[in-house]
């Protein structure tokens, strides 16, 4: 009867602690007005079929169409170190997440005692007559709950959830630099060679002029003046064609290490890729950050995390309520262990902790969750700033870069004429040696010129498809 009454009793508090763990001492979560604007600086809003389509959503391999690129960045996405390191944080935080998503579940331990005793016969506690030794034989199940009245468990679990995605969004961000990094040295790979084949062209002009000078000097036309500073210029040229190898062979080993491997040659296309003179990459709505760029997505979810580590704090401020009970088998002689139920005991408690004064330490903690909780939202608004600025000023250069690749490769076209000018010229008499170094030059320079532009055009296309959180898929 007295059990039935115990039973009675503990059912109600044990439902009230069950309705009472829907509370939650923090608001649900919001994301932040970010107010970001129509349309990127400079560009006209676009309509809604060009606002659904944006850069960032294409996959690399559709983006890119340099195949031999396209499997340099299949060897980094596969083998490099960073990547690796962000697949551990995801293993990390998902194993955190599992363990925290059983949190409401009751504690259970098994213990199993047994102790034996001799006393002093003088002590104070001397054995009855006949016995040597006290024997104490248990074993016992303890079960423990705690009720999650303020959302203490919950919020731990949300603060986990949103960490696991943050790593998942940390590998994406990952993945984009990866993917423009390897882009851009792989271009800037390409810019070499081109430079090298220029030069080396250069080189031949300048042999064939020197050949000519001294033909003109031995006839009495030319100076030694003019021979000696063409022979200058041609060893100037073959120290750049030295200088560019070293740096090509540079290059092939950032690239090898970018891919997780030794230093190695770099398998790559011919020339530095033409991009149409108004190729333009579909930037859509700036509002297609928050969905796109995985920086600003991870930057979120630790503003979720910190959110929810608030509530946590906040929980520990108020009344903690717990269940425990206790149920075995105690005998003071083994024999007697498992005779059945005279050796049976059980045990149950409820209890109420209430924090009253912990050196201020709970309060501390409340109140540095809050500020932690400010300070990621500020990081948060930060990174949607610098994600709309990197876009617009992508946007912008490669704007520019094709308007100033049109002049520039009109410049090469007739400085290339004048050269053969200069040497007709020259070979009439008409022209001294120095108009025909300086038209070699300037078509050197200009040719140059021409491929490094090409290059930039190539980069700040790579740079416009990462700040629109392209290169994750």
């Amino acid at each position: 009867m007295r059990k039935r009454i115990r039973e009675h009793r503990i059912g109600p508090i044990v439902m009230l602690l069950f309705f009472l763990s829907s509370c939650s001492t923090v608001g649900k979560y919001s994301q932040p007005d970010t107010y970001l604007p129509d349309a990127y600086r400079g560009v006209v809003a676009p309509d809604s079929t060009e606002a659904a389509a944006s850069a960032g959503s294409v996959p690399y391999r559709s983006f890119f169409a340099d195949s031999s690129l396209v499997r340099l960045i299949d060897a980094a996405v596969e083998r490099n170190y960073d990547m690796q390191v962000a697949l551990k944080n995801i293993e990390y935080a998902s194993l955190a997440l599992k363990q925290t998503k059983l949190g409401n579940l009751p504690g259970l331990n098994l213990q199993a005692t047994g102790s034996t005793a001799a006393t002093s016969d003088y002590g104070s506690n001397p054995l009855p007559p006949g016995k040597e030794r006290v024997e104490d034989y248990s074993a016992s199940v303890l079960l423990s709950w705690e009720a999650d009245i303020w959302g203490k468990i919950r919020n731990t679990k949300k603060a986990a959830l949103s960490e696991y995605l943050r790593t998942l969004e940390a590998k994406k961000a990952v993945q984009t630099r990866l993917v423009a990094d390897v882009a851009q040295s792989y271009y800037n790979l390409l810019l070499l060679d081109a430079q090298r084949r220029i030069t080396r062209r250069n080189l031949a002009l300048a042999d064939t002029t020197l050949s000519m000078m001294r033909l003109q000097y031995d006839a009495g036309l030319v100076t030694s003046l003019a021979v000696e500073q063409q022979e200058a210029i041609r060893l100037g040229i073959h120290s750049g064609i030295a200088s560019l190898e070293q740096g090509i062979a540079v290059q092939e080993n950032v690239l090898s290490a970018l891919c997780g491997r030794l230093p190695e040659r770099i398998a790559r296309s011919g020339n530095v890729p033409k991009l149409p003179d108004e190729e333009c990459c579909s930037a859509g709505l700036p509002a297609l950050l928050l969905s796109n760029r995985p920086d600003v997505k991870a930057a979120e979810m630790a503003l979720m995390k910190a959110h929810a580590e608030t509530g946590v704090a906040s929980a520990q401020l108020y009344p903690s309520f717990s269940i425990s009970a206790e149920a075995g088998s105690n005998a003071l002689k083994a024999s007697n262990w498992f005779t059945f139920p005279g050796s049976l005991f059980s045990f149950v408690q409820g209890a109420v902790l209430q924090p009253i004064f912990q050196q201020g330490k709970l309060r501390t903690a409340y109140k540095q969750a809050k500020v932690a909780r400010d300070r990621e939202e500020i990081y948060f608004r930060q990174k949607v700033v610098d994600a709309v600025q990197e876009v617009s000023s992508a946007l912008v250069t490669l704007k520019k870069l094709a308007d100033r690749e049109k002049a520039v490769r009109k410049q090469a076209g007739i400085l290339r004429k004048s050269v053969g000018n200069a040497e007709l010229l020259f070979k009439s008499g008409m022209a001294d040696y120095l108009e025909v170094m300086t038209a070699q030059a300037n078509a050197y320079d200009a040719e140059l010129s021409l491929a490094d532009i090409r290059r930039q055009r190539l980069v700040a296309r790579t740079e416009l498809y990462r700040a629109l959180g392209g290169g994750w898929k």
